[in-house]
Order: structure tokens, then C-alpha cells, then sequence
């Protein structure tokens, strides 16, 4: 049971270590688009390519996952960012269980956004933890966990391509201790849990009163969706990558200090980031070397105003 780009690399895995696929949930097509065509999920996409046969209910209550469920007969539920709560009868439904493969060092950074959150907030260290699953937002005993260190510089898109590959390493270990018997699931220690949620567009805005660190996080964190942005002469200018510098400044918060092939911005604590790719409002995105070779922007001059 799976849904983004993120599941694809444990269903693959699946699969090409031999274990028998009976069938796939995922979300169901959505609209996307100006003309509003319906896209399939990635995970439809790859098991379709796989042969296997998908299902896509838009809800599992009221019997209806069991009953999708009863002809499969599955010993063992998958579930990676599937997108749905599982109900009491699926949960109970196969012999060892629904087993959940989750973004984050659990019991921190439980629901939907982990790895964005991870990277947000500065953390050195992330991972991805395997969990029995309960009726709980990701409550369930632990089963296995791998960490793994966040680069300074590394966005959420490069994390979910690094976390996606070591799920599915963990999820296969998984199973076989499973199989073996001799995994010991571990309570979660839940006075030590977060929870987050989903992003918005709302959360965009830079807010250059922020230290360089929080800024520098926020860009990489919101990459590539929703994105960080702020305003240049009233128009958006959305912040692609960025990097954490030595400079000092003793400038206005979001003032730019260099522009000189370098876009060097001062932020509240007076430590300055340097922006490295740009979008102007209505153009594509480019490095901001280019970006000042077709635009002269004085020092001095303010963002986010």
C-alpha cells in the first residue's frame, strides 16, 4: 500500500527479491494540470509495469478494505506513504500484520511531512524506521531503524531519493526477521514524540528577521514543493538553493550586501546566505550569477518588501 515516487523503491524490491506481490493499493488518479487530466499515482505506474494488479479505493472503512483484501490474502501488508488511515479489520486482517515504513527516527516526526520537518528544523540526522502498525498516527511498536546523516546543504528532494532507497533496504531486513522470527518490536517512548503535518503554500514567505541557519534551512527544507520565496521590486522571486557563508553584516535584514556575480543577502542575526539559484516571477530558473549578469540589482536594496 503505497502512493508517491517515494513507495516505488520498496515495491520494486519486493518484487526482485522474489516475494509474492498479490496485489497494490494506492490513491486514486487525480486531476492535474490546466485541462485537469487524470494522472496516475507513481506507484500505479510501477506496478502496472510490473504486472501486478492495483486497486484504488477511495476508502478502506466499512468493510471495504477486508473485502478487497479477503481474495488476496496476504500474509503481510506493506504500507509506505500510502495516504489513507487503515481501519481495525484491515489492521487485524493479515497474519503478521500491516508493517509500516516510515521517513523519520520514530517517535520524532510522526505524520505526514517527516523528511521536509527533518530538514526545516536542522536536524543532522534522519532515518527510517519500520513499525507495527496499530490504530495510531504512527504509534505502533518499532520493529527496525536506520539513520543516516543530513548534509548542510542537502534538500528535502535529495533526502527523499536517499530515504526512499534505504527504506526499502530496511523494509526487506524487515521481512526476513520477520520470516526468521526474530524480531523484538519496541514501544515507542511516546513522551518524546512530534507530530507534523502536511505543508502549504502559506509557509513560502522568507522572513530575512530569521537567523541565516533558519533561512538557509527553509529554502533547502522547501525544496522543490512548495518552495521558498520572496520579493524582489514587488515581484516574486522564488529561492531555489542557497548556502550558509562566513560574511557579516551590519545591514537591515534581507538587504543585500554583494552583488557582484554573488548574491549575498543579510539576514536577522547578521550572518549573511548566499541565494546560488533563482527564479524571477515569470521566467525560468537560473543560477543567481546569471540572474545579476541580466539584471543590476544595487547593494543596499531590499527583499521581502
Amino acid at each position: 500500500m503505497g502512493t508517491p515516487d517515494f513507495s516505488v523503491p520498496c515495491l520494486r524490491a519486493l518484487v526482485q527479491a522474489g516475494h509474492e506481490v498479490v496485489g497494490v493499493f494506492c490513491q486514486p488518479d487525480k486531476p492535474v494540470g490546466r485541462k485537469q487530466e487524470l494522472k496516475a499515482p507513481p506507484v500505479k505506474a510501477a506496478a502496472l509495469a510490473l504486472s501486478l494488479p492495483v486497486v484504488q479505493p477511495k476508502s478502506l472503512r466499512g468493510g471495504e478494505g477486508v473485502r478487497l483484501l479477503e481474495p488476496m490474502a496476504p500474509d503481510l501488508v506493506i504500507v509506505v506513504a500510502y495516504g489513507k488511515i487503515l481501519p481495525p479489520d484491515v489492521l487485524a486482517f493479515p497474519k503478521y500484520g500491516c508493517v509500516n515504513i516510515h521517513a523519520s527516527i520514530l517517535p520524532k516526526y510522526r505524520g505526514a511531512s517527516p523528511i521536509h520537518w527533518a530538514v526545516l528544523n536542522g536536524e543532522r540526522e534522519t532515518g527510517v524506521t519500520s513499525m507495527q502498525m496499530d490504530e495510531g498516527m504512527d504509534t505502533g511498536d518499532i520493529l527496525l531503524c536506520e539513520t543516516t546523516p543530513i548534509g548542510e546543504n542537502e534538500t528535502t528532494e535529495d533526502l527523499f531519493e536517499r530515504l526512499s532507497t534505504l527504506g526499502a533496504e530496511l523494509m526487506l531486513k524487515t521481512i526476513a526477521q520477520l520470516e526468521a522470527g526474530t524480531l523484538q518490536p519496541k514501544p515507542q517512548d511516546h513522551s518524546q514524540a512530534t507530530t507534523v503535518g502536511l505543508l502549504t503554500k502559506e509557509m513560502s514567505a522568507v522572513d530575512w528577521g530569521a537567523d541565516a541557519q533558519t533561512i538557509h534551512n527553509k529554502i533547502r527544507g522547501l525544496y522543490s514543493w512548495p518552495g521558498a520565496s520572496t520579493t524582489l521590486d514587488g515581484k516574486l522571486l522564488k529561492l531555489h538553493s542557497s548556502r550558509m557563508t562566513d560574511k557579516t553584516s551590519r545591514g537591515q535584514p534581507g538587504e543585500v550586501v554583494c552583488s557582484d556575480g554573488k548574491l549575498l543577502v543579510c539576514c536577522g542575526d547578521g550572518r549573511c546566505v548566499e541565494l546560488l539559484e533563482v527564479q524571477p516571477e515569470g521566467k525560468k530558473r537560473m543560477p543567481a550569477a546569471a540572474f545579476l549578469n541580466g539584471r543590476r540589482i544595487p547593494v543596499g536594496t531590499i527583499l521581502g518588501q
